[in-house]
């Protein structure tokens, strides 16, 4: 696999939490599509940092160790403030409900994930900033 930097994968996150953007305004048309779009930029965005912190381990099948491996990195690097790890989990553990689950999924809780995919991005936002990650 060709190594693809830090900065791939923030505009890929950005890209997708835009589409998320665009779509949030109808949830009861597009809410799946807009809760996907906000779970995989928060995986992206989540990549994004691991990389610039220079881990090697980034997500593919298993997108819940993302966040275990991001939290170690964060805290070899002293960084207090670790509130986006837990929307990272809480949105990662949704991923497959969204996608496959045969039952629907209540408004309120796709509305729940789009706010939270927008405060992970804020704070990996933060987060990349305050590292001084290159191109951040």
């Amino acid at each position: 696999m060709i190594a693809v930097s830090s900065e791939s994968y923030r505009s890929r996150a950005r890209d997708f939490l835009d589409g998320m953007k665009l779509l949030q305004e109808d949830l009861n048309a597009f809410g799946y599509s807009s809760a996907l779009l906000g779970i995989h930029g928060a995986i992206s965005y989540a990549d994004a940092l691991r990389a610039g912190m220079g881990s090697k381990k980034l997500s593919s099948d298993n997108h819940l160790s993302a966040a275990g491996d991001l939290e170690s990195l964060l805290d070899s690097r002293k960084v207090e403030h670790q509130q986006g790890v837990r929307h990272l989990r809480l949105l990662l553990t949704r991923k497959t409900r969204i996608s496959y689950a045969a039952e629907a999924v209540r408004k309120s809780e796709l509305e729940d994930i789009v706010k939270r995919a927008k405060r992970f991005a804020d704070w990996a936002e933060e987060t990349g900033k305050t590292l001084k990650i290159e191109g951040w």
